[in-house]
C-alpha cells in the first residue's frame, strides 16, 4: 500500500487562489472517478473545504502517481499545472497517514480545533463511497482519521473548546461591534457552515434571518433556530432592516455587493465562503471579517501545550495505524508457509501410509495428529514474533525475509491475500521523503 497525499491550503497559499481550487461536491466527484481509472491509481477521495482542496490516492508508483494527481487537479480547476506544483504540499506513506489525521483532528486548520472539518472528512469519505472510488485502503485510513478528530473533539481541551471559523469570525466582531444581544443578523446560505453561523448567533441572543436561493431550506433553518425566512430574490429588503450579515454559500460569484450594502443599517459583514461570497469592496464601508483576514489575524486563544498534547495524541494513532498495517502485510507471507507445511505433513503422511500399510485406522489417526501438533509448535512462535517485529520495526521486510528462508512461492503469497492484503501491495518506488513530507515538489510546510 502506498497513499499519497496532494495537498493546496491556508498554509500553502493565497486565499485568493485557495478559492479559484475549490470544488462543489458534484467537481469533486468527477474528479475522484476520473483519478481511480487512472493507470496508477486504485483509490481517490478529493476533499475541498474553506481551508483546502486536497486529494487523497492509493497509487502504484508515486511518480506517476502525482503527475495523475497534479495534472487532473489542475484542469478540472482551469489552474496551470505548473502553478499547481508550486502551491502544493505533497505527502507520501507514512507522511500521508499524519497528515490525515493532523486534518481530520483540526490540527492543521486556520483555526486549530476547529470541528466542523471532521463532519467535512466523513462526507468526503461517504460521498467516495458512494461513488465506488474508494477501497480497503483509504477506508481504512479515513475511518481510523474520522475515530482521532472524535477522540481530539472528546479527549482535548482544543477539541473541547467548539472551535470554529464562526467562532472566530465573531470574536473579531464582538471586539470590533460589541454583543450580538438583539443584533439583527441575516444569514445568507443554507449549508452546514451557514447552519452553524445561525444558530450560533441566535444562541448570543440575535434576532435570525436566514436568507437562501432554495426558499424550502432557508425555511427549515429558519424553523430550527425560531427566525425567519427570505429567498435570495428578497435580500435588499432583509438588508435594510439587518446589523449584521453572515454569508457562506457555494455561489462560484459575488452574492453580496458593495452597493447592496450603502444606505444599509449594516455595521459588519462575515464572509466564511469559499470563493468570497463578499465584494472586498465592502471593507471600504463596514468591517469586513473573511476567511483572509481570519487568515492573517492568525489564532492566539489556543495554548502550545492543548496543541502539543493534541498533537502526542496524534501521533499515537499514527504509530498504531502503521503497525497494524505493517503486521497485515505479513499475514499473506505466513499464512502462504502454513499452507506450505500443511502440505509437507500430508504428503508425508500419505507417503508413510505406503510404508507402513499394516496401521490401523486409530495409530494413523494419533500419528497424524502428532505430526500436524509438532508442525504447529514448531511454527507457532515464529510466525507470531514474525507479526509482531513487523508491527514494531518497520525498518526490515519480515515478509521478504520469510519467503527468502522457506523458498516460498510468490505468486503462493499472492493467492492467499485476503482483500485487505491485496490492496496492501509494497511501493515499487517512492520519493525523497523528509517525516514523510517530499522534499522535491512543493512547499515543505
Amino acid at each position: 500500500m502506498s497513499i499519497l497525499v496532494v495537498s493546496v491550503s491556508h498554509k500553502t497559499t493565497s486565499i485568493d487562489v485557495l478559492g479559484r481550487l475549490s470544488m462543489d461536491p458534484d467537481t469533486a466527484a468527477k474528479l475522484g472517478e476520473s483519478l481511480s481509472r487512472s493507470e496508477h491509481i486504485d483509490e481517490a477521495v478529493v476533499l475541498s473545504t474553506c481551508n483546502r482542496t486536497e486529494v487523497y490516492a492509493e497509487v502504484a508508483r508515486f511518480h506517476a502517481g502525482l503527475d495523475e494527481i497534479t495534472g487532473q487537479l489542475a484542469e478540472a480547476t482551469g489552474t496551470e499545472t505548473t502553478l499547481l506544483r508550486g502551491i502544493c504540499s505533497v505527502y507520501f506513506d507514512e507522511g500521508a497517514v499524519a497528515h490525515t489525521f493532523n486534518v481530520s483532528g483540526g490540527l492543521d486548520s486556520m483555526v486549530i480545533g476547529e470541528n466542523q472539518i471532521l463532519g467535512q472528512v466523513r462526507t468526503a469519505l461517504t460521498g467516495a463511497q458512494q461513488i465506488g472510488t474508494v477501497g480497503t485502503v483509504l477506508n481504512s485510513l479515513f475511518q481510523q482519521g474520522i475515530r482521532v478528530g472524535k477522540r481530539v473533539q472528546t479527549e482535548t481541551a482544543i477539541g473541547g473548546a467548539g472551535r470554529s471559523m464562526m467562532t472566530a469570525a465573531l470574536r473579531h466582531y464582538q471586539s470590533m461591534i460589541g454583543s450580538l444581544e438583539g443584533a439583527r443578523v441575516a444569514v445568507v446560505g443554507a449549508g452546514s457552515m451557514a447552519s452553524l453561523a445561525a444558530r450560533t448567533v441566535a444562541a448570543h441572543g440575535a434576532q435570525v434571518t436566514a436568507v437562501n436561493r432554495t426558499y424550502d431550506r432557508a425555511v427549515r433553518l429558519a424553523e430550527a433556530i425560531g427566525g425567519q425566512a427570505r429567498p435570495l430574490a428578497g435580500l435588499g429588503e432583509v438588508l435594510s432592516g439587518s446589523d449584521l450579515v453572515i454569508t457562506c454559500t457555494g455561489a462560484r460569484d459575488l452574492v453580496l455587493t458593495a452597493d447592496q450594502v450603502v444606505g444599509t443599517p449594516v455595521v459588519a459583514v462575515i464572509d466564511l465562503a469559499l470563493p468570497a461570497d463578499a465584494d472586498p469592496a465592502i471593507a471600504d464601508l463596514v468591517p469586513l471579517i473573511n476567511l483572509d483576514r481570519l487568515l492573517h489575524a492568525g489564532d492566539d486563544t489556543v495554548s502550545t501545550a492543548d496543541v502539543d498534547a493534541a498533537r502526542e495524541l496524534v501521533r499515537l494513532e499514527v504509530h498504531d495505524f502503521l503497525a497494524r498495517r505493517r503486521a497485515s502485510q505479513v499475514t499473506p507471507t505466513v499464512v502462504a508457509l502454513r499452507s506450505m507445511a500443511a502440505e509437507v505433513t500430508e504428503s508425508e503422511l500419505h507417503r508413510l501410509d505406503g510404508r507402513l500399510p499394516e496401521l490401523d485406522e486409530r495409530q494413523r489417526a494419533e500419528i497424524a495428529k502428532t505430526v500436524r501438533r509438532v508442525v504447529d509448535k514448531l511454527l507457532h512462535q515464529p510466525t507470531v514474533r514474525v507479526q509482531e517485529f513487523a508491527a514494531n520495526q518497520g525498518q526490515v521486510d519480515y515478509a521478504a525475509a520469510l519467503r527468502e528462508l522457506f523458498a516460498l512461492d510468490p505468486q503462493t503469497v499472492v493467492a492467499v491475500m485476503s482483500p485487505e492484503t491485496t490492496a496492501a501491495p509494497e511501493p515499487t518506488e517512492g520519493p525523497e521523503l523528509v517525516d514523510g513530507q517530499i522534499t522535491s515538489t512543493g512547499p515543505t510546510r
